[in-house]
């Protein structure tokens, strides 16, 4: 059994047929475009920052795409081997963007964990650490350090990532390796707008088990607001690995996706809907 899940059986000839018909990640991906209304999120954010809470565009998208997940739970599946896999836990990996010393731009890739007790609060206050950590000039976290050392010596990242990818393969990955991937991860997201870019289509790795990756645009005038209306929304561009879920499972998880964007006061409460226990 892999460390970072369980494989799944039972499922439809058609199912599991998908992963041979298309064996690579890139062979099964899906594009599709989706849109956030802008106005919504900003005013709860303002409105939580006014009550001493801070929470961002990220924190929001997270804590309702894993609240979408928990309802919908094959979003959190992953392919490996041409066999599917159930993941036993969810974490979310994304990119910030640092400065050297040198003042050189610099980039590093962050992963997080949650957990069904979250909330957006506590969602944005673990981004917010791992960002905090992770911003120093001198600071390298330990995914950063691995990369370090496999490149330090002339034909060892070939070896050592060559490896790593066939371990992955045959289920032998240590966990240790697997908690410092960013790319074994439930969601990969990318924010575009923090650099007023637009949004694109970002595709899901084949290394490692990434089967969504979001990314988020820079806000656009909405289409459809009443003329001379500044209202905006912000397009996010989505990658998904058809073979974990049918048509109509990810239909849902979208659905309920949106709903929770356009109701972001849901976020404020146990993610998994179940009420907080009370001590005696």
């Amino acid at each position: 059994m892999r460390p970072d899940g369980t494989r799944v059986k039972g499922l439809t000839p058609i199912v599991q047929a998908l992963p041979y018909i298309m064996p690579k990640r890139f062979d099964a991906q899906n594009w599709a475009s989706d849109y956030v209304d802008e106005d919504i999120v900003k005013t709860f954010i303002r409105q939580k920052r006014r009550e001493g809470h801070r929470v961002t565009h990220m924190s929001v998208l997270i804590a309702a795409y894993y609240k979408a997940a928990l309802e919908n739970p094959k979003v959190n599946y992953f392919i490996m081997n041409r066999k599917v896999y159930k993941r036993n836990h969810f974490c979310v990996s994304f990119v910030i963007l640092k400065t050297r010393a040198d003042g050189t731009p610099d980039e590093t890739t962050l992963k997080i964990y949650l957990n069904p007790e979250d909330d957006v609060f506590t969602i944005s206050q673990r981004i917010q650490e791992h960002i905090d950590r992770n911003m120093e000039a001198v600071h390298n976290n330990n995914t950063d350090k691995f990369a370090n050392i496999a490149f330090s010596i002339p034909g060892l990242a070939r070896l050592v990532f060559g490896l790593a990818y066939r371990l992955d393969v045959w289920g032998l990955l240590p966990k240790k390796i697997i908690d410092l991937s960013p790319f074994h991860t439930s969601l990969f997201i990318t924010n575009l707008a923090s650099i007023n870019t637009s949004y694109i289509f970002h595709h899901c790795y084949e290394f490692g088990t990434t089967s969504v990756f979001v990314c988020m645009g820079k806000p656009v005038p909405d289409p459809h607001a009443p003329a001379g209306s500044r209202k905006k929304r912000m397009p996010l561009g989505v990658v998904m690995d058809e073979r974990i879920a049918t048509g109509i499972e990810y239909s849902r998880f979208f659905a309920a996706f949106e709903r929770y964007l356009k109701k972001p006061e849901l976020l404020e409460t146990r993610l998994d809907g179940k009420a907080v226990p009370v001590m005696a």
